[in-house]
């Protein structure tokens, strides 16, 4: 429909009546000024003018005649279909720039507009011809907000212009398919294919959704540039991609080097009321210029139905607009009415040039309705019956626009329909299920599916290497102020590779990160307080103690060696390993690494892992190579921190998708890390890493370990004597387990350590078990109560794997917390573990 704008009334809300709080200066500058600040709350934005009001400005515009006539000129600018806020931004330039953009009189030329009406019919009909092929199927139609199509068209030809090669994107359900086809370049028919469900037994078990799936293509420019295209998977948690899709566009900008931002565009379009109501988008909004995670600014587009799924906008967001989350930062927020279509184009033409000038994101938000439910299968009418008697009587945009335009598109909206149903009979007689997307090169050298033999590289260095890396890690520049303690804890290192010093796991991780990126591997670590490490164990920056400018030996390895990073992450879990894991996506060659500050901080980010690191080579064939690090183990220091939630982890786990270990000392770690890098499979790695055995003396490794030609699954123990008994375990109750039999002086019980938990070592434990034949009892025994920890995983395997042997459990009582909030009770509760486990002590 035609979009008008009403006049303006005056709202029943109290004004302030103040001419002196208008700006000094000119009287055109102080009219405009009020305008430009407060112009947006009398835009018209919805269509069907249900929402949004008119509200007055707090401070009244001068009067008088030539007042009135710059009002009225200023009005046009920022109170019509567009509205602009940008007085949150600090920076003169920037608001100046986009004061010029906003203040020019423009129009859409003829050919501009044959090109917007031709999308715009390609957009409704595709919903169409679903509709009538596919009654009553999800779809989750873009009509009512078929503008975004030449949003995004105008988005990527100017883009294209300013140097952008490639955009990685992500959107939600709404209008994902048809952005597929009418902006990706996806066959009709192809989509068409996903509605007939063809060849299921392909999919068994795996798979997703059609409106969840990524696709690739390219956009070329009426000039004949292109741009690459990428739309990501997405899950049906919104917002879950936004983090993803950015770390996939920093690994792409880091690739290509200094120009990469210029040449790498972000784009994200949310829908209104998980832009306003999830917070992983909050976490992920901060992202934007932190050191480490910055990609040169994203355009964030809402299509804003003005409707939660029933919920309406007062239901979805606190303030005037669900985007005004975005104020936090310094960034413009564009709102216009998405049935005027030549607005739209011209908002995302600005919105395109901001990104380019200032390598800064904003925001756009698209405002329309949804013409049918939430999904097709949903009767809105239910809940909303007045807007849906008025969609009712809406025109789709495209005659709309047509009709305002002056133009017949009868035999263009014929030859379009018939395009798309001949598309429809292809798809029909489809027997396959057709890949939307293709993986870059540098996936070529990696592969994913079951896990076989050539996961076990070597990983070995031999003492003199081992030596080498220590002495590159333990230098620093002559004038380079280090902390005393930090001196101290160098010279231990020193003596670490000398071999009259064990190697903690903190010397073990660093020891593996330069091997690796002396041989050309990036490696990039990220969390809270990672550089130093929460437990003063890591030590990778070093910090002048007069200057504090900072110093990573591993960054001063050697030419041609891998590029090291290290960041201090904000206090994010969701957002920071969401984009980790996209980083990890697209740059599979780098050893990417996110710590939790305590295992259980993952627990804030379950969505990440459970929708991507746990199931996204199963949905969409998707690999990635991402490790997290957990700090796991019962101290006594209560509930929060004890425990990383192993047994969440060994549920998700089916089909070789992720490895879970928990190496039990430093010489494993340090081969587990190196294994990760130089393996040809690219799978998530969840690691299980000690708090208070980084140091102890059990768990430390002499440095011949390293010299050992891999990571064993299984450690076996060598030191009981015909034992009747053994225990199975993983972690830092062997430890104790193995300090209490040593002060016992009697091995007649034997200690075995589960090193990987997933996949189960089935072989290497039925080894570790036949040395000792003539143990009756095989026990497994962990610290975590019995309803957690990996015992309800663990333990049917164990007994497959004992043969005829009684396989019994040690372990604390089921509770609903993991750990008691005494030390004391820890303590007892620990006592009767070891007790339990080697036997009630002679004393």
């Amino acid at each position: 429909m035609a979009i008008k704008t009403p006049p303006q009334k005056p709202s029943a809300k109290t004004t302030t009546k103040a001419a002196t709080l208008a700006p000094s200066g000119s009287t055109r500058e102080t009219v405009f000024e009020i305008f430009r600040r407060w112009g947006y709350l009398q835009a018209t934005l919805d269509p069907l003018q249900q929402y949004l009001p008119a509200e007055p400005f707090p401070i009244d515009v001068p009067e008088g005649d030539e007042a009135t006539q710059l009002a009225q000129e200023a009005r046009g600018y920022y109170c019509g279909n567009i509205a602009l806020e940008f007085s949150h931004i600090a920076s003169p330039e920037k608001r100046q720039w986009l004061q010029e953009q906003m203040e020019q009189p423009t129009a859409a030329t003829k050919e501009q507009q044959a090109h917007t009406l031709t999308q715009l019919i390609k957009a409704d009909l595709f919903e169409q011809v679903i509709q009538q092929r596919y009654l009553g199927t999800k779809r989750f139609s873009l009509e009512g907000l078929t503008a975004l199509i030449p949003y995004l068209d105008r988005t990527f030809e100017v883009s294209a212009e300013f140097g952008v090669e490639r955009s990685t994107f992500a959107m939600s359900h709404r209008g994902r398919l048809n952005v597929m086809v009418n902006t990706v370049g996806r066959s009709a028919a192809e989509i068409f294919t996903k509605f007939e469900d063809v060849d299921p037994r392909s999919t068994l078990g795996g798979g997703d959704v059609k409106y969840h799936m990524g696709a690739t293509g390219t956009y070329t420019s009426p000039t004949g540039k292109t741009v690459g295209l990428h739309l990501a998977s997405n899950p049906s948690h919104l917002e879950a991609v936004d983090p993803v899709v950015m770390g996939r566009a920093r690994a792409k900008q880091m690739r290509i080097g200094d120009e990469g931002t210029c040449k790498i565009l972000p784009l994200i379009i949310h829908g209104d009321a998980a832009f306003a109501g999830q917070g992983i988008w909050a976490e992920t909004l901060d992202l934007a210029t932190i050191y480490g995670y910055q990609v040169g600014g994203t355009i964030q587009v809402v299509v804003n139905n003005l409707l939660g799924f029933t919920a309406e906008p007062q239901e979805s967001n606190s303030s005037r607009f669900s985007t005004d989350i975005a104020k936090r930062l310094p960034i413009p927020i564009f709102h216009v009415n998405a049935e005027d279509p030549d607005a739209v184009v011209r908002v995302a033409e600005i919105a395109a040039k901001y990104r380019a000038k200032f390598a800064s994101d904003v925001v756009v938000d698209l405002v329309g309705y949804r013409r049918h439910g939430h999904s097709e299968v949903d009767d809105p009418t239910v809940t909303q019956p007045r807007r849906y008697a008025r969609i009712k009587e809406t025109a789709p945009l495209y005659q709309s626009y047509a009709k305002t335009i002056g133009t017949d598109a009868s035999a263009e909206i014929k030859q379009i329909q018939d395009s798309f149903l001949e598309d429809q009979r292809r798809g029909k007689e489809a027997e396959q299920i057709p890949h939307l997307s293709e993986l870059p090169t540098y996936w070529e050298p990696y592969k994913g599916g079951y896990l076989d033999e050539s996961n076990n590289v070597q990983t070995g260095l031999d003492a003199s290497a081992v030596k080498a890396l220590v002495q590159q890690l333990t230098s620093y520049p002559a004038d380079f102020h280090i902390h005393p303690k930090v001196k101290a804890l160098l010279k231990q290192r020193e003596e670490m590779g000398a071999g009259t010093r064990s190697f903690d796991y903190g010397m073990a991780e660093l020891v593996a990160y330069a091997s690796v990126l002396k041989t050309g591997t990036p490696v990039r670590l990220s969390g809270q307080d990672s550089q130093r490490g929460t437990f003063n164990q890591r030590h990778s920056v070093f910090v002048d103690t007069e200057t504090e400018l900072r110093y990573s030996p591993l960054q001063h390895l050697n030419e041609g060696q891998g590029r090291f990073e290290v960041y201090n992450s904000m206090l994010s879990e969701a957002a920071v390993l969401g984009f980790e894991y996209g980083y990890a996506r697209d740059y599979p060659e780098t050893l990417t690494l996110w710590e939790a500050q305590f295992g259980d901080f993952a627990n804030g980010a379950q969505i990440i892992i459970d929708q991507f690191i746990a199931a996204g080579e199963a949905k969409w064939h998707l690999l990635s190579g991402l490790v997290m690090l957990l700090p796991h183990g019962y101290e006594g220091q209560g509930p929060e921190h004890s425990s990383a939630r192993i047994e969440r982890y060994l549920q998700l786990c089916a089909t070789d998708n992720m490895i879970v270990a928990q190496p039990s000392n430093a010489a494993q770690y340090f081969h587990l890390l190196r294994r990760q890098a130089l393996s040809p499979f690219r799978k998530p790695l969840i690691v299980f890493t000690p708090k208070s055995m980084l140091r102890h003396p059990d768990a430390v490794s002499p440095i011949a370990d390293f010299a050992a030609p891999q990571f064993q699954n299984v450690l076996a123990d060598n030191e009981a004597k015909d034992p009747k008994r053994i225990l199975v375990c993983s972690g830092k109750i062997g430890h104790n387990l193995r300090v209490e039999r040593a002060k016992r002086g009697d091995y007649s019980t034997a200690i075995v350590f589960v090193e990987q938990l997933y996949p189960w070592p089935e072989k290497e434990i039925s080894a570790a078990l036949e040395q000792y034949p003539n143990a009756e009892e095989i026990v497994w025994v962990q610290e975590e109560p019995a309803n957690m920890g990996p015992l309800t995983y663990a333990l049917p395997l164990l007994k497959k794997d004992a043969g005829n042997r009684r396989v019994l459990s040690i372990k604390r009582s089921a509770a609903a917390s993991p750990a008691t909030g005494s030390a004391k009770a820890h303590e007892l509760e620990e006592r009767a573990l070891i007790e339990l486990a080697l036997g009630a002590s002679s004393k």
